[in-house]
């Protein structure tokens, strides 16, 4: 059985794309690139699918990551572009590698996220931004299934800066004046959004932005808490392959017993 990860983005409208609605998109388009998918067992089997650690609803993402299992080998490269073809734009596969180590979901330990902050002056933004960098804890309230919920967002933010030159990878640009905020966050129970910084920022220095933020995921992986830095998880995968590859090739280039006398 192969195991392929793929790299997703939710762009433009397709941000308010529901988690379940992208499930059924995707299921429908391995169906369309016959995909030679390997099912659970059971009375209603189901594509052996694995979900890390998606998006919010209404959230932009150019890093979302999934896993899927087959019943036959397929060329990693070949089957994004099947997969791509097969689903709506802004909905696009992005990456494909075939699985050599273990555990994508215990290297999603952090999500790099802009905050595009229309009608906001920078000013204003970078005030509250120290602000909450300073403080020890921020306490936020949230709206949970059990009722409210107050916790510290402060802890789980590795960094957040105003970008004050407009970004490119935003997914609502316009030629307005706004704030960018770029927001390093470690995922932690329970879950810091960035909506609940939004939040930490208003307690804090009475930032409210007069519309909603745009918000995008840039990535997701590793924390490197030295450089603060997040990594590619799929790189792993990557460095497996080439180094096996490398394996066959130094064999066909080594001397043979008659050349080396």
């Amino acid at each position: 059985m192969q195991r392929i990860r793929l790299r997703y983005t939710k762009r433009g409208r397709l941000r308010f794309t529901s988690h379940r609605d992208f499930q059924r998109a995707f299921e429908r388009a391995l169906r369309r690139a016959e995909v030679p998918m390997a099912y659970s067992a059971g009375f209603t089997p189901h594509p052996k699918v694995s979900y890390a650690n998606a998006a919010p609803t209404g959230t932009g993402s150019e890093a979302e990551y999934l896993e899927i299992a087959l019943t036959a080998s397929r060329d990693p490269e070949t089957l994004r572009v099947l997969l791509d073809e097969s689903l709506p734009a802004g909905l696009d596969i992005v990456d494909a590698v075939e699985a050599r180590t273990s555990g994508l979901a215990d290297r999603l330990t952090a999500s790099v996220w802009e905050l595009r902050l229309d009608g906001v002056d920078p000013v204003d933004a970078e005030r509250a931004v120290e602000a909450f960098t300073k403080a020890d804890t921020v306490e936020v309230q949230r709206m949970t299934k059990n009722g409210v919920r107050t916790f510290d967002a402060r802890s789980a933010v590795a960094s957040l800066e105003c970008l004050r030159a407009h970004s490119s990878q935003a997914d609502r640009p316009t030629d307005q004046p706004c704030a960018i905020l770029r927001l390093v966050v470690r995922h932690v129970t329970p879950a810091v959004r960035p909506d609940d910084v939004l939040s930490g920022l208003r307690a804090v220095a009475d930032l409210a932005p007069p519309v909603p933020a745009a918000v995008t995921r840039l990535a997701q992986g590793l924390l490197d808490e030295e450089t603060g830095t997040v990594t590619d998880p799929l790189a792993p995968d990557r460095e497996a392959a080439e180094a096996q590859e490398a394996v066959p090739a130094a064999a066909a280039a080594a001397p043979t017993p008659e050349g080396a006398a």
